[in-house]
This record gives structure tokens, C-alpha cells and sequence, in this order.
């Protein structure tokens, strides 16, 4: 039966063909196994993970080894990026049984979910260092049907060890030394040769690269000059696609040669604020690679209809032949004669605000009115397609098709913070409101559960995913932050945005002690939790707040105001009538604001009103 083909997930559709009988992720596949007295195996990938596509070519493609999983196991395929509270569960789990974690994931467990056995990429015959996958099963098989007791056994361990697990103590927020220690260690692993952290794989660590940013805005002279180093060796390194702008995924070598040849977009969308950012910094930055990330997000990634693909493919038939990489070594007329990579369509709420953001924040800077109108049409999308009445969100849809997946706490995190820098890029109050509906919910959230007594002060509105919660399987969120932000951080750096707007304290507080439960990891894991330490960087400056009011567009206060950047600031230009509604709204940064004047604060406390451009620069000169 072929259970995949009407699937949300362009992932789980690709498996439809396969002599499997796969099963998406829900209730129904655990009572199938109950009923059946067989384990799951549960099979977790994404559009653009290669191992994933090689093992469903040579292995779920496999007639024979169909027949065994058909047989013995209930086989559900999963989406991880669909579903990323599982996969977390999952991965925790899987680590008791492998330390190579990665996808595709696949991950052997009772009826009752709790995982037995568990292991990444399988070849269909045994190569050095790895079985083959038939040998594992039959070999799964085996010990559940002869061995039940101890299968059972070792996940009750497995169960009960991950339940035991409980977020770490919290801890102040760093102070100046101690972000300046961090910067020297990152001095020390930095490339000296190629540029980038480490030696191979290396990764753009985007989140890192914002931590930099701040400190360097902040003042740090080095942490600056590190970013600015790492950020134009990428530039100038194969990782990034020279025709069609925007960067992939990852480079196998030290050099930053030989990519994993996947745009994704939660990538780009960062590198597109690092970026950005830099070009508000340091003169002579290479506004070239701003305009190519833009470039690729909104020719490339754009959907028809408004929003953001979560992905391009690596493979693509280049001249009849599938290869990995072959279009992106073509050059523009080349590629013309070519069938481009296939994008994953899959509208992920979270990326898309982190698109939505960088997109505003940029078009604001640089004063892009296309990247501008890019942005709000995402949000327009995604608000009308995603936000549900009861002020919940949708996880994915595809084609206006909505995934059954729960939001994550990133997705409302990630869409509030995108939404207020489009409201502050565009001066459009309906923004900054929903993005307050989003934080609320999420405060609300915790407070039912019980969260802020725990220390966690925003939760997941409408719960976590149901099976997981059913079976006592619901992890709590991880909080490092590889590739992009987690929740938490995402939440709480708009709710300390929302804070420089309204003068609201319980924002500030949430988003302080949001950060204080990871501090203490934070510091002793700088490269995991990069984005949650740009966000203590800000907590730790004075604030500083510009509003300019006119009603000119091409007013010089207005360009004064665009270039300018700090830590721990915010600023915004809008009209005489849109600073009223602001006011109106309870945003207490626009009370008062009607003049043509700019109007420069710190800590809320405003200086008398400047109406020349040159005094306003000679002023935040001194900020």
C-alpha cells in the first residue's frame, strides 16, 4: 500500500515508490505494531541529507530487504525537519546505542516507543566498519522474537535514563571578561590559514559569527576583526556559489573546497544578517555577497505564492546523469540548459521568519525596497496560512497543504523575532501586533504548565507532539544551537525586542532568565551556543533607541538612521501617523512622537529631538 504519496513532506513523497511499506509518523503505526507484536523501525532524513538518498537508493529501494522490514517491523519515515521535537526525542535516545549521530537516523523501538537499538547509514552490503543493513535486521529480528525480555529490558534503561535527564542549573549572565575569554578561545581555534573554526568538515556557524558581530559592535576590536576575517574567507571560498549568490551547506575540506552542495534556508537567511550587519560596521565590507544571498532567497528559494522553500537540492541530472554538485559547477549559460536542483517546497513557519528578518533588516540597512516587499510578502503568507484564530501556529505546509506536525517553540520564536525587525523596517504596526500575540502565547504557555516556577519562561502554545507526550517520549528542547537558533533564544530575542518597543519589564525578565538557564553551558560550549550568546551580548549593553519621524522618504535622518548599528540597540523610522498607532498600540518608544525630528533614547530617556542629519551622526557617534 502505498501510504506516502499523498504526504505533505517532499521527503516522505520521494519514498513512495520504495517496496516498503512505509507509514508516516502517528498513532496509528505504534497500534499496528501493538497489534501486529512487532517493533518499529523508525527512519528519520530530510529533502537534501545525501546518505539519506544513497541508503533509500541501494537499500528501501531493495525488493528483498522490503520483504523483511514488511514482515517484521511497522516502518515509519519521518521528516526531520517536519517533525523536529521526534527527531530530538530520537536522537537522544539513539545516543545510548551510537556516538555517530547523524541522518538518516534509524532507530529500532517497542510498541510502546522506547528505543532498543539504533544506527545512522547502513549499506546493503557490509563495507568496513559497517554491517550490512539486512544483517541488522534479521539480527533485531532475532533478539526481539528470542530474546524478548532483554530487548525490553534495555529500553525500560534507555526510557528511564532519558527521563532522569533535567535541564542544567542556570547562572548569571557573563559579563565583559568573560565574553572576552570567549573571544580568545575562538581566536585560538580559529583557521589562520583558510579562514573559518576548526580543520574539516567545516561550517559557516552562523550563530557564532553574530556572537562576533555583537561583541564587536559592543566595541571588542578583535571580536570584530575575527568575524570580518571569517566572513570574507568564506566570501571568497568555494562555499559559496558565485552565480546564483547564497552559500552551501558545508565544505568537506579545510579549504572550504568540496561542499555538500545543499542551500538551505535557515543558512542563508543568517549569513544574510552577519553579513549585513558587517557591511553597517566595517567600511569596504563586500556588499556583493549581500546582494547574492538576497539574490538567491528571493529568485531562487521564493515560492510562488509568498514565502520561503526550506531547501535546494545537491543532486540534480546535469546532461542525463544524477550527480552531486555537477549544476553548481556550471556557469550561468550553462545552467540555463540544465534542470535546476529540485527544492524541497516544504514552508517551515520557524525558517521562514529567520528569512523574513534578514531580508527586512537588510532591505532596511541598505535601503533595498525589492528585498523589503520580499519579506513582507513571506510574512503575509505565512501569517495568513499559518496562524491559526485560536493564535497557534502551523509547523509546514506544502502548496497551501498543512502538515499535521506540532510548532516548535523556534517556529513561534523565530516568526515573532522576523516579524518585528519587517515592523521595524517598514513601520507597520500589525507586524510588532502579531509578533506580541506570539510572544504572549508563549509566555502564557509556560505559565499554565507550571514552566516560569521552573525556570523556563515560555512554552509551546497548543502543546508538544501528542504520541510523543502519550508514551512519555516528549524530550526537553535541546538547547545548543549548531546552525541557527534555538527556541529559546529565538523567543527570547524577541521578547527583549519587544521590550525596546513597549517598556514592558516582564519581556525583559522572560528574556534574561530565558538566557540565565543556559548561561553556564553557554560559556563553556561557545561554538554551540552562539546565538544565545549574541543575545547575553546584547542583554549586557546599555540600551540605546533611535525613532525617526517624517514623512519623506528619502529624508536625510532617515539614511543617518539606516546606517547606523549597535549592540543592545533598536531603530525605526516611521511616519507622523504610524508613530501614533504605535502609541496607541502601548509601544512606549513612540509616545510623544509626532514631529519630524529623530528621537535618540537610552534606557527609555530621550534627548531633546535633533532635526539635522549631521548633528544626529555626530550624536550616535558618541552613543
Amino acid at each position: 500500500m502505498n501510504r506516502l504519496a499523498e504526504a505533505v513532506s517532499p521527503y516522505l513523497r520521494s519514498h513512495a515508490g520504495n517496496p516498503v511499506d512505509w507509514r508516516e509518523w502517528g498513532s496509528e503505526a505504534f497500534a499496528e505494531a501493538e497489534r501486529r507484536d512487532v517493533p518499529l523501525l523508525v527512519s528519520i532524513g530530510y529533502s537534501t541529507c545525501h546518505w539519506c538518498h544513497v541508503m533509500a537508493r541501494e537499500s528501501f529501494s531493495d525488493p528483498a530487504i522490503a520483504a523483511v522490514l514488511n514482515e517484521g517491523f511497522v516502518a515509519v519515515k519521518v521528516d526531520r525537519e517536519e517533525h523536529p521535537d521526534v527527531d530530538a526525542s530520537y536522537l537522544a535516545a539513539a545516543s545510548a546505542f551510537t556516538q555517530n549521530l547523524g541522518w538518516p537516523l534509524n532507530v529500532f523501538v517497542t510498541p510502546q516507543g522506547r528505543a532498543f537499538y539504533a544506527g545512522t547509514y547502513w549499506p546493503p552490503q557490509e563495507t568496513q566498519g559497517h554491517p550490512a543493513f539486512r544483517t541488522v535486521l534479521d539480527a533485531v529480528v532475532d533478539a526481539w522474537t528470542q530474546r524478548r525480555q532483554e530487548v525490553e529490558q534495555s529500553a525500560s534503561v534507555v526510557a528511564e535514563a532519558l527521563a532522569t535527564v533535567r535541564p542544567p542549573a542556570g547562572r548569571e549572565l557573563p559579563g565583559g571578561d568573560r565574553f572576552a575569554d570567549i573571544v580568545q578561545q575562538l581566536l585560538e581555534r580559529e583557521d589562520a590559514e583558510f579562514g573559518g573554526f576548526g580543520t574539516a568538515p567545516k561550517f559557516p556557524m552562523a550563530p557564532v559569527l553574530m556572537f562576533l558581530i555583537e561583541r564587536g559592535a559592543g566595541g571588542d576590536v578583535e571580536a570584530l576583526e575575527l568575524a570580518d576575517r571569517t566572513l570574507r574567507a568564506m566570501a571568497d571560498s568555494p562555499l559559496r556559489d558565485r552565480v546564483e549568490g547564497g552559500f552551501f551547506r558545508y565544505s568537506t575540506r579545510r579549504d572550504w573546497s568540496e561542499p555538500h552542495y545543499e542551500r538551505m534556508l535557515y543558512d542563508n537567511a543568517l549569513l544574510l544578517q552577519a553579513y549585513t550587519r558587517l557591511a553597517q560596521l566595517v567600511p569596504g565590507s563586500p556588499l556583493a555577497v549581500v546582494e547574492g544571498i538576497a539574490s538567491f532567497l528571493l529568485d531562487v528559494l521564493a515560492l510562488p505564492a509568498g514565502g520561503f522553500a526550506s531547501a535546494q537540492d545537491s543532486e540534480s541530472e546535469v546532461d542525463g546523469v544524477r550527480v552531486e554538485g555537477g549544476y553548481y559547477a556550471l556557469d550561468r549559460a550553462g545552467r540555463a540548459r540544465q534542470t535546476p536542483p529540485a527544492l524541497d517546497e516544504k514552508m517551515l513557519t520557524g525558517w521562514n521568519g529567520l528569512a523574513i528578518g534578514a531580508l527586512a533588516a537588510a532591505g532596511q540597512a541598505l535601503g533595498r525596497r525589492e528585498w523589503l516587499e520580499g519579506a513582507i510578502a513571506a510574512a503575509d503568507r505565512v501569517v495568513a496560512g499559518h496562524l491559526r484564530d485560536d493564535g497557534t501556529l502551523i509547523r509546514a505546509s506544502v502548496a497551501g497543504r498543512a502538515s499535521a506536525a506540532k510548532a516548535t517553540l523556534e517556529d513561534y520564536g523565530m516568526l515573532a523575532g522576523g516579524l518585528l525587525r519587517l515592523a521595524l523596517a517598514t513601520g507597520e504596526l500589525r507586524y510588532a501586533e502579531t509578533a506580541r500575540q506570539l510572544v504572549d502565547g508563549a509566555l502564557a504557555a509556560a505559565a499554565e504548565a507550571g514552566g516560569a516556577a521552573g525556570g523556563a519562561p515560555f512554552g509551546v502554545p497548543g502543546g508538544v507532539d501528542a504520541v510523543l507526550q502519550a508514551q512519555g517520549l516528549a524530550a526537553e528542547p535541546d538547547p545548543s544551537e549548531g546552525a541557527y537558533p534555538s527556541g529559546a533564544t529565538a523567543m527570547a530575542e524577541a521578547a527583549r525586542m519587544l521590550y525596546l518597543l513597549t517598556g514592558e519589564p516582564r519581556y525583559l525578565a522572560a528574556a534574561t532568565a530565558a538566557m540565565e538557564t543556559v548561561a553556564g553551558l553557554a560559556v563553556e560550549r561557545p561554538t554551540a551556543f552562539g546565538a544565545a550568546l549574541a543575545l547575553m551580548a546584547q542583554l549586557r549593553e546599555p540600551i540605546g533607541q533611535l525613532v525617526v519621524v517624517t514623512d519623506e522618504a528619502d529624508d536625510p535622518l532617515t539614511a543617518v538612521a539606516r546606517r547606523w548599528y549597535r549592540a543592545g540597540a533598536v531603530s525605526v523610522a516611521v511616519t507622523p501617523r504610524q508613530a501614533a498607532r504605535f502609541a496607541e498600540a502601548g509601544y512606549e518608544l513612540f509616545e510623544g512622537r509626532q514631529e519630524r525630528a529623530a528621537y535618540l533614547c537610552e534606557d527609555f530617556v530621550c534627548r531633546l529631538p535633533i532635526t539635522d542629519a549631521e548633528e544626529l551622526q555626530h550624536a550616535l557617534g558618541r552613543m
